[in-house]
């Protein structure tokens, strides 16, 4: 999944020379968080409800006046990313960064803004949570052929997989994590892990050996 089918285009924008007041106004009215700062059809800021909030405190140590613009309080220079990044990336990207949001260029100009909540919802996409499914948990041998092995054995069961999600786990092995077109799992994941697999989740798996 890129970073494009994600975005949100076309975001709103303000000058830098907007007041704060009037920028928090905008951020209640269209029920947003962010705001990408533009001057001469350029990029040059981004500023958050946190920002004007943490701005405008009297626990600040020097606070603004509502009535500041928005160039003394913006963020810049901006973090960006591409709409043919992999979500992924932009995920790791905001989470170094600790920020909640990137806005998206393309060949210099903004095309759109992506934040923490469209990647968490794409996130979830992949898992395939939001289709009706089950789920199963399971440690795969370091050896080729192994997820191949499993892919035929859920076929032959006429099960589909809606998602696949895998990660390093201990001891070199791999960790998978299934969604497939059944919730009837207990008993799947028996037979699973009777054809020497280990099954991760659900618990309490008993094999036949």
């Amino acid at each position: 999944m890129l970073v494009r089918e994600v975005m949100h285009p076309d975001p709103i924008t303000i000058s830098p020379e907007v007041k704060l007041c009037d920028a928090y106004k905008l951020m209640q009215e269209k029920n947003i968080r962010h705001l990408p700062v533009m001057e001469k059809g350029k990029l040059v800021g981004i500023i958050t409800d946190r920002d004007l909030r943490l701005a405008t405190s009297k626990l600040a140590v020097h606070p603004f006046d509502p009535d500041a613009e928005v160039r003394h309080v913006m963020s810049h220079p901006v973090k960006t990313t591409n709409p043919e990044d992999p979500i992924e990336i932009a995920t790791q990207f905001m989470r170094e960064l600790k920020i909640g949001c990137l806005p998206v260029e393309e060949f210099g100009e903004l095309v759109g803004i992506v934040t923490g909540v469209d990647l968490l919802d794409a996130m979830l996409m992949l898992t395939g949570v939001h289709r009706p499914s089950g789920r199963i948990d399971i440690r795969l041998k370091d050896k080729p052929g192994e997820l191949a092995r499993l892919a035929t054995l859920l076929a032959q069961r006429k099960i589909n997989i809606h998602s696949i999600l895998t990660y390093p786990d201990k001891e070199g092995k791999m960790r998978l994590v299934l969604r497939i077109s059944t919730m009837e799992i207990r008993g799947l994941a028996e037979e699973i892990c009777n054809s020497d697999f280990e099954i991760i989740w659900p618990p309490h798996i008993v094999c036949v050996k």
